[in-house]
């Protein structure tokens, strides 16, 4: 007999899953509201006959009833765009059933892989650990899949690895996994369009969806839709003006019958209410002589109402962050967030990547700028790479078995590697000449570095491939420390760490000459009066702010220390937002001496040159300290080379030379030139600003190369929340933190940063008593009187983002990449 898809409503139930009588399930029926009395304000008709009908719930238990109809079958209506935030672990078991329902009736369209995955967890969650004959006697007993017995190898491959996990754990991975799928909780609804082509309807939290087949073509968010109707047999979508103009702004489609177009636009209303608004709303007044139109209205719950109910039952619910492992009552496993790990910053690197082979690309294409050449050898290069991680997010990513597929994989993606790095000092350097040579690719270049999709300086994006090597190294350097060699997972990983070892212990020193490489062509890029920065054996050694003694008093200078020289320049008034050289001065020859006393200046040190000498002070002693090291080595060092430093100056400048001026006697800026440089870096686009010399100039800090090289190592991705120092409520964000700053988007999918927040001089600490913070895994960041709080998912998380935070803000002792190799052996930051 026919069945009735109707809205997931609690019954009692045997509870066989989790051995109660009583469900603990939360319903969208109206408070005092239950399926009894919805039955009982049936019309008087259907009462008349009254038959005991059975009711086939989720858990295949049935329930009988007096009531006019044969059989009713229960379904979950709406589904959530993130099931995981359901709080009891009833309702997941019974949302988890549902899923299992579509996969074996075809409604959740899905690989292989992945329906062998999901059948997996569905085994643990009924049947327990793996145990092969009790596995295949129950796979040929009960059908979860169509021609499942084609997949059944894979389907106990995947059940083998689940030892030890708990029925409620597996409906979690059950639904962390479907929510990922196009299909994952689509009706389907045939209709056809304007045209006559035949398509299929359907509705989601976000709107309203058209498929072509299983494929989807079109979305109608809420946002943009303005009114939804049907006549007859016809659904329209009436949208905002501002979304397709004045013309064509109702979109019409044909149904089957009328009674179908209404039906599926009763569902959008209440799909609509559910999702979108706050509260239910009221019926309107009946009208006293005719009505026009229909008068359905949603009746139950919104989702606003259900969290909020949830929250004042204190139910175990938390807004924002909810895992299977942040709720006390599991345990806390380490390699648990250590995948999580990968698979965060691995999004975040895939995005990184796109920079270049996405927006990047398509920038110069569209302006035909590059050379042929030049495409092909950039392009060429790195294409492989992305493609390689693109289809290795996937994996992990549907799989969560990221250690295995590491070691896996990276064998066949050698090679690959290999001709990246081999090719990657020729791209870089073809494409600085380039951009020096055409004047229509250095404008693409400039333009593209100021759109909000490149949040880096660009060149910085090439050197992504490489840091990710590194990193996958120290993330499974630490897996193999937490597991022990008992572990089922230990050989894998260990196998993953070995192939990534190998594959980076030659890149190391390769890395520190790209990033000097990739930092003195941004620095060519920002500094006015300087030709050849990137001359052959040039390493940059620390750039930041300090102030120069001169006949107006101290005056602000923004210096960068060199293997050979050290220039020091002043914030440009033009609408580059670039640095002006003022003046430099050769290692060769050089001596520096502190002379607070002498001076009467605090923090005073004082660097005698062969062409003159200058006083200058530093923001703190600290930051003296810094510099008077760094010079005293680097100086050293240029003792010990063969090649004196003057031949690199002079086809180097084009500044006026150094004795053609009083320095002492330099004019200080006038208040019009300060407003203007400020005004002119407000005009940039937000990444100018975050780069490290914007940065050391308005914190009055600095910062060395051996800080670039520790951060590339402390780099890391997440949600998290975020409070203000005065505001009351968290916000959801994803963070990413990379090159001494906080990047910060509303999800890990967006392909831009909202804001960012330049952490050089900022200190990272746990709350005190007076902040008044009553949360856990809550860390502080402070600069001077701004203060942030944020708020991680775990003890593990809170952990990592402390430690990463702490290493790339603050500064080693001394620059190692300029000791020789035996110190470097000994020395500890």
């Amino acid at each position: 007999m026919g069945e009735i898809e109707g809205t997931y409503r609690v019954l009692q139930t045997p509870g066989s899953r989790l051995g109660v009588q009583k469900t603990m399930g939360v319903s969208t029926l109206e408070p005092g509201q239950n399926l009894s009395t919805a039955m009982a304000s049936l019309p008087a008709k259907t009462q008349e006959r009254d038959l005991p009908i059975k009711i086939k719930m989720l858990d295949n238990t049935v329930e009988v009833l007096d009531i006019e109809t044969t059989m009713l079958r229960l379904a979950v209506k709406f589904f959530p765009p993130d099931p995981g935030q359901l709080q009891e672990e009833y309702t997941r078991y019974l949302f988890a059933l549902q899923i299992k329902r579509d996969l074996a009736e075809e409604r959740l369209t899905c690989s292989d892989n992945t329906a062998a995955l999901l059948i997996s967890h569905l085994l643990q969650s009924e049947i327990g650990d793996f145990d092969e004959s009790e596995d295949r006697e129950h796979l040929k007993t009960n059908q979860y899949f169509p021609n499942q017995e084609r997949i059944e190898g894979k389907i106990l491959e995947f059940h083998r690895k689940h030892v030890g996990q708990t029925p409620a754990e597996s409906d979690f991975q059950v639904l962390e996994i479907a929510r990922k799928l196009e299909m994952y909780g689509i009706r389907f609804h045939p209709a056809s369009d304007r045209e006559g082509t035949k398509i299929n309807l359907a509705v989601s939290h976000m709107g309203v969806l058209v498929f072509q087949g299983n494929t989807k073509i079109n979305t109608f968010n809420w946002s943009k839709v303005r009114k939804l109707s049907f006549k007859r047999k016809r659904f329209l979508v009436k949208l905002h003006p501002e979304v397709c103009g004045p013309y064509q702004d109702t979109l019409e489609f044909l149904l089957g019958s009328r009674d179908e177009c209404k039906n599926f636009w009763k569902i959008c209303v209440e799909y609509h209410t559910f999702f979108r608004l706050f509260d239910q709303p009221k019926p309107k007044a009946k009208a006293v002589l005719f009505t026009r139109g229909s008068s359905f209205r949603y009746s139950g719950r919104t989702q606003k109402q259900l969290v909020d109910y949830i929250k004042d039952k204190h139910l175990y619910f938390n807004t924002w962050l909810i895992t299977v492992y942040s709720i006390q009552r599991y345990p806390a496993d380490k390699a648990y967030f250590i995948a999580k790990e990968i698979l965060a910053t691995e999004r975040t690197y895939l995005k990184d990547l796109e920079v270049i082979t996405v927006w990047f690309r398509s920038a110069v294409i569209k302006e035909n700028a590059m050379p042929e050449g030049l495409m092909t050898l950039l392009f060429s290069n790195i294409d492989p790479i992305y493609e390689f991680h693109r289809g290795f997010l996937k994996e992990i990513d549907n799989e969560q078995d990221c250690f295995s597929l590491i070691h896996v994989t990276f064998c066949t993606i050698q090679q690959e590697f290999t001709s990246y790095l081999q090719k990657h000092d020729e791209v870089l350097t073809e494409l600085e000449k380039a951009t020096k040579r055409l004047k229509k690719l250095e404008m693409v270049y400039k333009e593209f570095e100021l759109q909000k999709v490149c949040y880096l300086p660009l060149n910085t994006f090439l050197l992504k491939p490489i840091q990710r090597l590194m990193h996958y190294r120290l993330i499974l350097g630490r897996l193999c420390k937490h597991y022990t060699a008992e572990h089922r997972d230990f050989a894998d990983c260990r196998n993953a760490l070995k192939e990534v070892t190998e594959m980076t212990s030659q890149l190391q020193h390769s890395l520190i000459r790209l990033e000097n490489f990739q930092k003195l062509t941004e620095l060519q890029h920002d500094l006015i009066g300087i030709d050849n920065l990137t001359a052959p054996g040039r390493e940059f050694i620390r750039e930041g702010c300090l102030y120069k003694l001169t006949k107006k008093g101290l005056q602000q200078r923004m210096f960068f220390l060199f293997s050979d020289m050290l220039l020091y320049t002043s914030k440009g008034v033009t609408g580059t937002n670039q640095f002006k050289i003022h003046g430099h001065l050769p290692l060769h020859g050089m001596l520096v001496e502190e002379s607070e006393n002498e001076w009467a200046v605090p923090h005073c040190f004082t660097i005698y040159s062969a062409q003159k000498t200058i006083v200058v002070a530093a923001s703190t002693r600290l930051e003296m300290g810094k510099w008077m090291e760094d010079l005293n080595m680097a100086i050293e060092m240029a003792k010990k080379s063969t090649e004196k430093s003057d031949t690199f100056l002079k086809p180097l400048l084009n500044s006026p030379p150094p004795g053609s001026s009083d320095e002492v006697s330099l004019e200080q800026e006038s208040e019009d030139d300060i407003h203007s440089s400020r005004s002119s870096l407000d005009r940039q686009s937000h990444h100018r600003a975050n780069t490290t010399m914007h940065v050391c100039w308005y914190r009055n800090t600095s910062v060395s190369m051996t800080d670039h090289s520790v951060a590339v190592e402390n780099q890391l991705s997440g949600y998290l929340l975020r409070k203000f120092k005065n505001s009351n409520g968290w916000q959801k964000l994803w963070v990413v933190f990379t090159n001494f700053c906080l990047f910060f988007y509303k999800t890990h999918q967006d392909d831009y940063p909202l804001a960012s927040l330049p952490l050089l001089g900022y200190g990272v600490s746990a709350p005190v008593e007076a902040d008044g913070i009553q949360k856990d895994y809550v860390f502080k960041l402070q600069f001077k009187s701004h203060v942030y709080f944020f708020r991680a998912e775990s003890k593990y998380t809170f952990e990592r983002w402390m430690e990463v935070i702490k290493r790339a803000t603050s500064s080693p002792a001394r620059s190692s990449l300029l000791l020789p190799k035996d110190e470097k052996d000994s020395h500890t930051d």
